[in-house]
This record gives C-alpha cells, structure tokens and sequence, in this order.
C-alpha cells in the first residue's frame, strides 16, 4: 500500500491527542491524521456517567495492563487500566476536574521545565474551560471542555463532607478555586449530566473537517526516523501493514506507558537497553521510561444498612432513567462524588498531601470484586511520592505489552509508607464521626480500627492500588535525563514531539486530566508558531 503524507501524525486520540487534533486541523491548509489502537466512542455507557461501572471489564476499550510483580507490594502484579478507545482515559475514567496547585507548576519550573510556572499554564486551563458557574479570574466559560456539578449525589456523600468538617477539615466547594484544601463535591467533566471526555469536547465537533483524518484500530508500530529527523509512522490498521509520512511533525500522545514504549520500539531510548532487544540505537536518551510516577491509593470500606448505597442499585432502572427520561438521577453520578485534600502531619511544604474520594458503594480491587451487602468506601492517596519506576520494553514485538515497574513504596527513606500509613489513619479518623452514625456499620478493610504498626503496614501491602496517575516517563526539563525540552521537542530527533501526561516532570496536587489537557493546549500553539515560522 502506497505512503499517504500529511503535515502532522498524532498518536493517540486520548486526551491530549483529540487537543491537538482539533487544535491543528482549525488551519484548513494543515493535513492533520490522527491514529487511535481502540475503538470509536459508541458505547453508551462511555457516555452515562455512572455507566463507567460498567466499563471496568470491557477489554475492547481498556489496554488492560498489570505492572510487574511489586516487591514492597507482597509482591502482587497491580491492574493498570489506561483508555484504549477515542477520548482515551478521559472515555472510562471518573471525571473529577482538578489542576491540583499554583505551586506544582513552580516546581516545575523550578526544575528545569523553564516557562512553565502557573502564572504562564492557567492562561491555557482557562482557554480549555467552559465551567456552568461561569467564568471569573480562575476559571474559564467558554472553552471546549464542559465542567460542571454533579446533578445527583448519594446520602451518603453528604455524610462523607459533614464528618470531615467535624474532624477538623474545612468546606470547600471548589478545589481549582483560590484554595485547594478542603472537602466538598467534586466538579466534573460533564456536559448536560453526559460525560464530557476529549473526544466529545474537541474531536468530534471537527470530526467534518475535510483536513483531519482520524483512524481508529491503528495500532502505532514504530516511527520513521531518517538520520536524526522523524519522517512518519508504521502502523498496524486491521491486518494491513501501513506507514504515513509527515512533512512537518510526528507528535506522540500515546500516554505515559506508551509514549515511550513507542520510542524504545523505534530506537529511541537508553541505548544499551534497546540492543539488548536488537533494537538499533537512533538516540541514545536513557530517560526514555525513566522518572514513572503514580499516586497509590488505599481504600477504608465499612458496612452500611441497605438501600442507601449503589451497591445493589437497580441498574436496568437507572440506564432507563437515563437515557429515556432525559439524563436523570443516578445515572448521572461520577460515582466518586466526594472528597477533598489535605495536609498530613507529614506534609514537607503548604500544599495538601493527601487526597480523598468518596464513593457510596463497596470498591474491592478497582470494583471487579464484587462484595456482598452494602457500603462505602474511601479512598486516600499520597499526592507527592518519593518512589520512582519505569516502563521498559518486554521484547521488540509491537504487540507485546511494556513492562511497568512501578516500584511502589521503595524510596530509601521510607516516607512512602509512612504516608500510607497516614492515609489510613486519617480516613479512619474521618469515618468514626457523628455524621455516620446513622449509616455505619461493620467495617470490612481493615477489618478493624486497632491495628497495630506491623498489621497496618501488611494491609497497606496487600491492599493498595493505583488511583490511575501515571507521569513523568518522557520528562520534560532541560537536565541530562530529560526526554523533551520544555516546549516538548524530543531532545536529538527533529520534528518529533511527546505531549501527554508522560512528559510532566512530577505529579501534580491531584487527578492528571484537566493538567493533561492544557499541556496540550499549550503545545497545539507552539507547533503552530513553529510552522509559521517555518
């Protein structure tokens, strides 16, 4: 099959993918091919909010990864799941909108990732938003992405807030507002009570544009790299064998497991692991995997009496609600409708380090362990870890998932633990307030409240899980280990550039979409300057 050029190739259509795509295509002169490995986005239950539920098993949309086996972890392989379907993550994920704090940024900045301070993104946060409250100093009104309150929220969400301010915490109704500490409901990324991913918001309102092209089951390959300039992209499309040229850039959004799974493929990478692989070396960049960031999760889950919950909610009878009587009640719920942030007795610096989310049914093990009865569940995540991880390749097959070493809890110092620790404590203390006297019942994990320190540490070992946060390993900076310089350039091939949450420096104060999505935003107007430079 003939080569088809175009001016940009995007790989991904996740959420920064359909950014860009949107973004770069609004130039009719510009050939624009956007590659998604999953599916379209028509299923309904992407677009029912409390339909991700019902997502969590669905392997046509979710690349279904496990890290390795976790040694400080019992040595249990963790499930990852990542958006393999138009919107990506964006698609399956639970919607929270957060950008977590001025002072994430600074440190980037500060860091190495010049130009990057809050002062210079919240411009693009803005330029992405359209918030129902409407717009002020801190928040936009008339971007793509629709943010919004949730239309219906549990009994028991209230119940979460009302217990939180009684154990010392402060009410907050806006967590991307001049403060972030504080519990309240979270705003989410809905439009008219329907999830409002990327793809709803940027890719399918240009879907009509005669430039872009979107091409959903290609599977990206390997990129064309001629001498130290990327030329295109190999890519597997139904059984054929395809590769497409760019004239101008190749811009990877594949995610941070992907994005540099696709550059070891292609020879870019630590150079004594890619001829381990018998991969010929184009650039010898050993931060290439490097840098892996997560937030890991621990979840407290107690009894409650039946019917409050959605543990055991009519689902027939919510989907009719939904999508017959004009997107109604339960239907509507993100599911983690609570939470909030806070500074642990351990917090190094004034922003919050740890993070909760509510949700009013049992969550075992990501929700695919079905617990009998009724009752609730919060999660607690340490915001800043210390651990450090990677993605390598398992061999040179394209097929063949990377390996995700994630190396949880192995910081020398131990602070990783100590903080899961407190994230226990700190939900335990929560959840004994009056607020849930009327709804709490026997707790379920942990079994009970007076753990010692050797039974609390075997239940965080045996217990936690990601919350879905991975960054950092195609780091921006412009220090040795550095992938993409600041304005996300791959350091040592032209016309190649990674935007997606791979190339955050370090995870920010909270949930990576909305961070995610204004990267690109940022990145869609360098790439075009460029070209006008050019």
């Amino acid at each position: 099959m003939g080569t088809d050029t175009y001016d940009y190739i995007i790989v991904g259509a996740g959420s920064a993918g359909c950014v860009l795509a949107n973004r770069l295509s609004a130039d009719p002169r510009c050939r624009v091919l956007l590659l998604e490995a999953g599916p379209r986005d028509r299923n309904p239950f992407i677009h029912m909010p409390a339909g991700l539920a019902r997502l969590v098993n669905n392997r046509r949309i979710n690349w279904n990864l496990d890290t390795d086996a976790e040694p400080a972890l019992a040595g249990r392989r963790l499930w990852w799941p990542r958006g393999k379907v138009l919107g990506g993550s964006s698609s399956i994920n639970a919607m929270c909108y957060v950008r977590g704090v001025p002072a994430d940024y600074d440190r980037w900045a500060a860091d190495g990732a010049e130009g990057w301070e809050w002062a210079q993104v919240l411009p693009w946060f803005l330029h992405s938003e359209a918030n129902s409250r409407g717009g002020s100093a801190l928040h936009g009104d008339a971007g793509p992405l629709s943010v919004a309150d949730l239309r219906h929220h549990n009994p028991l969400s209230d119940a979460f807030i009302a217990a939180a301010v009684q154990a010392g915490h402060a009410r907050n109704d806006d967590f991307n507002g001049a403060r972030q500490l504080g519990v309240g409901l979270y705003q989410v990324t809905q439009r008219d009570g329907a999830r409002c991913s990327s793809a709803t918001a940027y890719l399918h309102p240009v879907r009509g544009r005669r430039n872009l092209t979107v091409l959903t089951g290609a599977h990206a390959t390997a990129l064309g790299v001629e001498g130290d300039t990327a030329t295109g992209v190999h890519f597997r499309h139904g059984r054929q064998h395809r590769h497409a040229a760019a004239s101008a850039e190749v811009i990877l959004s594949a995610g941070a497991v992907h994005s540099p799974q696709l550059l070891m493929l292609s020879g870019i990478g630590a150079a004594a692991q890619l001829r381990a692989h018998g991969i010929a070396v184009r650039a010898d960049l050993p931060g290439v995997g490097a840098n892996l960031q997560d937030h890991l999760d621990i979840c407290t889950l107690v009894h409650t009496h039946p019917g409050v919950s959605y543990d055991r909610s009519n689902q027939a009878r919510i989907a009719f609600d939904y999508f017959l009587r004009g997107r109604r009640e339960a239907g509507t719920s993100n599911i983690a409708e609570a939470g909030g942030f806070a500074r642990s007795p351990l917090a190094v610096d004034a922003r919050a380090d740890v993070q909760f989310h509510f949700v009013p049914a049992m969550l075992d093990n990501h929700g695919r362990h079905r617990l009998p009865g009724d009752g609730y569940t919060l999660h607690a995540c340490a915001l800043h870890p210390r651990s450090r991880g990677r993605i390598s390749l398992r061999d040179a097959n394209p097929a063949s998932p990377p390996r995700i070493q994630a190396h949880y809890l192995s910081d020398p110092e131990g602070m990783d633990l100590a903080m899961m620790k407190t994230c226990v404590r700190m939900s335990a203390e929560i959840l004994r307030q009056p607020a849930f006297d009327r709804w709490r019942g026997a707790p379920i994990f942990p079994p009970r409240q007076d753990l010692d320190e050797a039974a609390l540490e075997a239940f965080i070992r045996t217990k936690a899980e990601t919350i879905y946060h991975p960054v950092g390993t195609c780091a921006m900076g412009t220090h040795a280990e550095a992938v993409v310089d600041p304005q996300l350039r791959v350091r040592g091939v032209r016309r190649l550039r990674v935007v997606d949450a791979s190339v955050m420096p370090s995870l920010v104060s909270g949930n990576t979409n909305a961070p995610t999505l204004m990267l690109a935003e940022r990145a869609a107007q360098w790439i075009l300057e460029a070209a006008g430079a050019s």
